[in-house]
């Protein structure tokens, strides 16, 4: 196996050199990446690497920083991949079309594959739960995974016997049906436990929340069943740090945070950053944010303040992702993509880890890295990694 057939370095100057999976010849099929001259350092410092998935592409990324100081790209195809969690240095959860997905890495720290990847992401299980449109991903304080599922409405949990176990469901949302009625999506998780989620809407009809996209969408605290804030425009991924509630105003093109009213629904939103795309996944380290952007689907999302954002700015929605400095609320450092790729769903941060790689099930790869565990009566017996084919 060549690990490296996975994988596209990015030079310095931002030119693509080549792709992670093989992809159709056709001018409309190709993907470019460019970015910021300094993006591969910062991760690289970190040292981290950002989780990325392409929903309407079905490509799932790992970013970091190659052996030459430039960019790598690791790519591996999962339809419809969607939400992210990664717990833990080892561990990563990916929603997909019908499945969640839970990867490990086999890699000790000092151990590499082709003397490049210093970690290695693994399926090694797999909830199969059909078709429920799952968007955001979180694991509770018992090890159980938690989903939003946005095609009933509700968080669940994955079943043994079936396709899921609701776990709750918002108070204005009458009965677990199958009917997108709310579009109930992102899930901010602390200490094991859902603490929020985010809805375009609180109607209670099949589809009603298209005609709430403008100023009906919601955060509601899922311990009290409270509305947080309403006349959000399509919010997305919320995430719970330094003791504040942060989330993307989609529909506007802002990222900012959440200040708790004295009443009930009465919160605000204060923006940090207007970024030019519609915006879905947040991720953070220190005092940056990771924010994806998307090319807006003008079919299903015009109309929205993010249209006139971007004419106020001449400027033109583009995907990829923006780093954010939270103090001045400036771009920093950016990873685009042209072509083919035009919108993501979320990013998460990995960290620890310089050089991830991840396999899949679209190539053979995954049947030639072999690793076990230690021998259960040999504490001292060292873990044996082989591949075949090289």
């Amino acid at each position: 196996m060549d690990a490296n057939e996975a994988s596209a370095e990015v030079a310095p100057d931002g030119q693509e050199t080549g792709p992670a999976e093989p992809q159709a010849t056709a001018d409309a099929e190709r993907v470019t990446y460019s970015m910021s001259p300094g993006l591969p350092g910062f991760l690289g410092g970190a040292p981290l690497a950002l989780a990325v998935s392409s929903y309407q592409s079905g490509k799932f990324y790992l970013l970091g920083q190659n052996a030459d100081g430039g960019l790598m790209v690791n790519e591996r195809f999962f339809r419809k991949a969607m939400g992210i969690c990664v717990p833990d240095r080892d561990t990563i959860l990916l929603a997909t079309l019908f499945q969640i997905v839970r990867f490990r890495n086999v890699l000790e720290p000092d151990q590499r594959i082709n003397d490049l990847f210093d970690a290695c992401y693994v399926p090694r299980t797999t909830s199969v739960t059909g078709e429920l449109d799952a968007h955001d991903v979180g694991v509770l304080n018992d090890g159980r995974i938690v989903f939003v599922n946005t095609l009933y409405n509700c968080l669940a949990t994955p079943s043994d016997r079936h396709s899921f176990a609701p776990l709750w469901k918002p108070p204005f949302i009458s009965r677990i049906v199958k009917e997108d009625r709310c579009h109930l999506n992102g899930l901010a998780m602390a200490d094991g436990v859902p603490r929020y989620v985010t809805a375009v809407s609180r109607s209670d009809t099949i589809d009603g929340w298209r005609d709430r996209r403008t100023d009906g969408g919601i955060v509601v605290d899922v311990a009290s069943s409270e509305i947080v804030i309403g006349g959000l425009s399509m919010p997305h991924s919320p995430r719970i740090y330094r003791d504040r509630l942060w989330l993307l105003n989609s529909g506007t093109g802002e990222l900012g945070w959440i200040e708790p009213g004295t009443s009930k629904g009465k919160g605000k939103f204060h923006a940090v950053a207007f970024c030019p795309g519609f915006l879905r996944g947040l991720a953070f380290h220190g005092k940056y944010a990771f924010v994806g952007l998307s090319k807006p689907r003008y079919q299903r999302f015009e109309g929205l303040a993010l249209d006139r954002r971007l004419a106020e700015a001449d400027s033109e929605p583009w995907c990829g992702i923006q780093v954010i400095d939270l103090e001045s609320g400036a771009c920093v450092h950016w990873f685009r993509l042209d072509g083919a790729v035009s919108e993501l769903y979320d990013v998460a941060v990995v960290p620890g880890v310089t050089r991830p790689m991840t396999l899949g099930f679209a190539s053979d790869e995954i049947l030639g890295l072999i690793t076990h565990d230690a021998l259960a009566d040999d504490a001292s017996a060292d873990r044996i990694v082989s591949r075949s084919g090289g």
